[in-house]
């Protein structure tokens, strides 16, 4: 498996720019993805192909039975479902940078009139224009974009792909594989020469690891729910 850290640290990013909900979902994403796929995941299924065992010595059936038995192999699915469903947040944190910069613009162009009206202005004026210079600077320490119009319209949309790419991956793990793993699985593929019993190992944790992920991918989800409930209801 990949290094996690690139993708880390722009998530990290993407924590200082999302609401409550979304830091509560992304902490999850760290916790109970990341971080079990790397530290113990891996080492749970990296046998799934040179324990798994059939009851034939004919060439090429065993790697063809693996192959029906695991059409692709699922600490690589759960990568994919991670990298895919990070990705709207990351199309989100591209947009909240630019609102951002959009923001330092005009701030420093606001910045710029008010001190050539402060060279004119009379005394009652002056305490106004230092007033709104003030707030002004105040506004610079906060490196964030107010979830307002068109940044508020794609926060919604990142939302509701990643739920749609949530819902595949959780469709696409229960078409392969079901919600659990049976020790026996019974191959009858070219070039076997009739039906030939395979064995999966460790099929229990195995199974733990697969319901447990998507009971995670279900929480993420629901979270997204809440979070649009939430952005909803305080608009």
């Amino acid at each position: 498996m990949g290094d996690w850290n690139l993708l880390g640290s722009i998530l990290e990013e993407v924590h200082s720019h999302s609401t409550i909900v979304g830091k509560i979902w992304l902490t999850i994403l760290f916790i109970f993805r990341m971080l079990i796929l790397g530290a113990a995941a891996e080492d749970v299924w990296d046998d799934e192909q040179s324990e798994f065992v059939c009851n034939t010595d004919q060439p090429g059936c065993k790697t063809v039975c693996y192959d029906r038995a695991f059409p692709i192999s699922l600490i690589r699915f759960w990568v994919l479902q991670v990298i895919f469903v990070s990705a709207p947040s990351l199309v989100y944190m591209g947009h909240a940078l630019y609102c951002i910069r959009t923001l330092e613009k005009e701030r420093h162009r606001r910045r710029f009139q008010l001190k050539e009206e402060m060279d004119e202005a009379e005394l009652d004026e002056h305490k106004r224009i230092e007033r709104e210079l003030k707030r002004l600077d105040e506004q610079r320490k906060v490196k964030r974009a107010p979830l307002r119009g068109s940044l508020l319209r794609t926060y919604i949309i990142h939302i509701l792909t990643r739920s749609l790419v949530e819902v595949c991956f959780i469709l696409g793990q229960y078409v392969l594989y079901g919600i659990q793993l049976e020790p026996l699985y019974k191959c009858d593929r070219l070039p076997c020469p009739n039906s030939v019993d395979c064995y999966i190992s460790r099929p229990t944790e195995k199974t733990i690891f697969m319901v447990f992920m998507i009971a995670i991918a279900g929480v993420s989800l629901f979270l997204n729910i809440l979070e649009i409930s939430h952005l909803v209801c305080s608009t």
